[in-house]
C-alpha cells in the first residue's frame, strides 16, 4: 500500500532519508511537493495537497532532523 498525503510521519521520514543533503526548514513547498510526487512509495493524487499538508509534512521533516 503506498504513501498518501495524510501519511505525514511516514512521507517525513522517507524524504530524511532520501534527501539528507537537505535542510527542511528552507525547502519552498513547491520543491517540497516535487519531492513527495516523486517518492517511490508515494500514491496519492497530486493535486490532493495543500499548504496544510505540506506545512505538516515539513514540520514532521524538521522533528526528524
Amino acid at each position: 500500500m503506498g504513501l498518501k498525503w495524510t501519511d505525514v510521519i511516514e512521507i517525513a521520514i522517507e524524504l530524511s532519508e532520501a534527501h539528507p543533503e537537505l535542510d527542511p526548514r528552507t525547502i519552498r513547498f513547491t520543491d517540497l511537493h516535487a519531492r513527495v510526487v516523486a517518492l517511490p512509495d508515494f500514491d496519492d493524487v497530486p493535486s490532493r495537497s495543500g499548504e496544510k499538508i505540506l506545512e505538516a509534512i515539513q514540520q514532521a521533516w524538521i522533528d526528524e532532523l
